[in-house]
Order: C-alpha cells, then structure tokens, then sequence
C-alpha cells in the first residue's frame, strides 16, 4: 500500500472511536443502573472520547493494522473500573454490564446500517457531479458508516471471545463454580497471549472467527441490501 492508500483507508478511525467509547460507556452506564457509581464518578459515562481512549489500544495498533493490511482487526478502549461489591446480585449484575458492551457495538451496527441507506438515497436523488466537494463528502460518509456495520460486529464477536481479560470471560466465569471462576479469572491480562496464539498458530481458528462474524453479519447486510440495489 502506498500512502495515498493509507489515507483512503483512514476512513475507519472516526467509527472506530465512536464505537469503543460508546461500548465502555455502555459498561459504564448498566454498572451505575446495578449500583456500582464508581465508573460514573470517575467520569466514563461520557460521549467525550478521551477518557476512553487507550492510545495504545485505541489508535496505534488499528493505525499500524491499516498501514499493515488496510484493514482494522483488533482495537479496544480503557477498560471501565467497576467494583463488584456495589452490585446487587453480583453474578447477575456481572454479566449484564459485560453484556452491555458487546450490545452496544451491534446497535451501532444497525445504525450505520441506517445510515448507509439514507445517504445511499440522498446521493442518488441529489444529481451530484463525480467529484465535487458534497459527493465525496457522501462517498466519504457512506464508506465509513459501510465498514462500521462491519467492524461493530467484529468488536461484538471478539469481545465476547470467552478468553480473560475479555468480556465473554465475564460471562464464562459468572456460569462456572465460585471456586473454578476464581482459578478461571486469575488467567488475567496472560490471556491476550493465549488469544494471539489461537489467531497465529491453531490451523482453521482465524477462519472460523470470520465465518461467525460473517453469519452475525449477514442480517444486517441482507437489510441493506433490500434497499441499494
């Protein structure tokens, strides 16, 4: 890729952004709903993104992701802080504020789902001259809010990979025995080694993670289809 090709693809990262803040600031908001404010107090349930943003995880690794292979596979944002001791009905409440997250990201991907087909329409009706500022302003528009159906489901899927420190270890851990979910939540942070390994060297792995994005896709694509011939 050259750099004119690099700023092509940058198109990804505003999308991006919104969409690992508004999953923080989902976890952020169902902690507050069950009783935990530590989240709240500390500011995360915000739109402002620089509270969420990790620059490592947020902007550097989808940068040299789409400089690597024009694409973003794997972004995350400042993990929201929540004490367990404020819940309710901790196993309960656990898994709805991990859940929060990844249901977010598949809401913003019926939005832009929305989103493509209304400025699909406002492009097709205005008579707009090829290159003029407003077309590719739409072109620009239309890209983006296309890739972010994509990527929001791709965020779901792997957050809720049942791996720690990701959302759908949470889940795991809540349905395990209280004595197995301990042992199971002191893999920690040596977990993103243990997830790099099945994307690197278990044969098949990678592509049956892009078949289950795919098949939780398909719904939404099918949907835009129905409008954009």
């Amino acid at each position: 890729m050259d750099f004119k090709s690099y700023l092509e693809n940058i198109y990804i990262i505003p999308i991006l952004i919104f969409s690992v803040v508004i999953h923080e600031m989902a976890h952020a908001w169902v902690a507050l709903k069950c009783g935990d404010t530590t989240a709240k107090d500390l500011g995360r349930i915000t739109l402002n993104p620089i509270p969420h943003i990790d620059l490592f995880g947020s902007i550097l690794v989808p940068l040299f992701s789409i400089i690597a292979t024009g694409r973003v596979f794997i972004a995350w944002a400042k993990p929201v802080p929540i004490d367990g001791r404020n819940f309710r009905h901790f196993k309960r409440d656990d898994t709805l504020v991990t859940i929060a997250g990844p249901i977010s990201n598949l809401i913003i991907a019926l939005l832009c789902s929305v989103f493509v087909i209304i400025i699909y329409y406002i492009t097709t009706s205005m008579n707009l001259q090829e290159g003029s500022y407003t077309f590719q302003f739409l072109g620009y528009m239309f890209k983006m809010f296309y890739a972010g159906i994509l990527l929001n489901v791709s965020l779901a899927v792997f957050n809720m990979i049942p791996i720690p420190p990701l959302d759908g270890s949470h889940v795991m851990a809540n349905l395990l025995p209280d004595k197995l979910a301990m042992k199971y939540r002191q893999i920690g942070f040596l977990g993103i080694f243990i997830i790099l390994g099945l994307f690197n060297f278990v044969p098949g792995f990678s592509r049956f993670f892009g078949a289950v994005i795919g098949y939780v896709a398909q719904p939404y694509l099918i949907f835009v289809n129905l409008f954009i011939k």
